[in-house]
């Protein structure tokens, strides 16, 4: 059989959701309304955090840094799609493609380790509040994010060129809507056996080690909730927490369902599904799940909008 090394394609052909013509147009216009919320919404969580000095806190230096994430993992993979429906060319370059997986990589695996680390900042802040200033000061916070993002930069990269160092069965055509790093894996025809190792290693490093941490800085934060007397205390101590661990069961949720299925599963039609939820419904949850129970981000919208209104009049 004929065989390519993939540097060698120039272009290659995304089906998309070809096998769903009766419902393209709606996942079209879904996938927009998607894009742009989290624009929208992202955008303007990060503009209040900027602008409101009562939320220069940990916190919401790591929810910067998450909002960010969100809009570059999102416009790493629709605006091409996007781009490609309505042009009906659903092509992309080698380099574009490239470019694509270690974005899309490089976003979720820093979001993996920012989760974790978020997690460690609200177990610091219930269980060791007087010291959490000390702990959790100006530096470490520039550090605990500088590296989330370097992690997820370093893993993505080694990811994605050992996939495209590999050969093809002179086929280019992903069935997926995206670039994505096990839709391309399926056009390989030499053995895989080293590359899937390295990601599986990298998938447990990035997926269920944050997770067990996670849930070891939650068991301490819950233990140290049920010790308040106050229901009132008890009451905040839980909203604080609420909105992080909704994301986090949202993300890794879908991205365990997605990289650590059973390889006897061969699902890319559910996989490109999962994608679009993946990809486009939790970074666009994620704002409006922290500014729908957060009072602090509610109160920064509101001073905003009324400073906004006082200078216009």
């Amino acid at each position: 059989m004929f065989q390519a090394n993939m540097t060698s394609v120039t272009i290659f052909f995304f089906l998309g959701f070809s096998h769903y013509p009766k419902v393209e147009v709606i996942i079209f216009v879904l996938c927009l309304l998607m894009y742009l919320s989290t624009l929208l919404g992202n955008i303007i969580l990060i503009s209040i955090t900027i602008l409101d000095s009562h939320l220069h806190t940990p916190m919401y230096f790591f929810l910067s840094n998450l909002s960010c994430l969100d809009i570059c993992y999102t416009s790493s993979a629709f605006p091409p799609m996007l781009t490609n429906f309505v042009s009906g060319k659903n092509t992309t370059s080698f380099f574009g493609c490239a470019a694509q997986m270690y974005f899309s990589l490089a976003m979720g695996s820093t979001e993996c380790v920012l989760l974790s680390m978020m997690a460690y900042d609200r177990y610091v802040a219930i269980c060791n509040p007087l010291r959490y200033p000390i702990i959790m000061n100006r530096k470490v916070c520039v550090q605990i994010a500088a590296g989330s993002w370097a992690t997820g930069c370093l893993t993505a990269l080694v990811e994605t060129v050992s996939v495209l160092q590999l050969s093809l069965c002179g086929n280019s055509v992903i069935n997926h809507f995206a670039c994505e790093i096990l839709a391309v894996l399926k056009l390989v025809c030499v053995d895989t056996f080293m590359v899937q190792l390295i990601m599986l290693v990298i998938t447990i490093l990035l997926v269920p080690m944050p997770m067990l941490l996670i849930c070891i800085s939650y068991a301490f934060i819950l233990s140290n909730i049920l010790r308040i007397s106050s229901a009132n205390g008890r009451s905040k101590a839980f909203s604080t927490c609420a909105a992080h661990l909704t994301v986090v069961v949202l993300f890794y949720g879908t991205a365990l369902s997605m990289y650590l299925k059973p390889s006897a599963v061969d699902s890319q039609e559910i996989d490109k599904f999962m994608a679009l939820v993946y990809g486009g419904l939790t970074p666009m949850l994620n704002p409006i799940i922290y500014s729908l129970r957060n009072k602090e981000v509610k109160a920064a919208v509101k001073k905003l909008l009324i400073r906004k209104s006082l200078v216009l009049s």
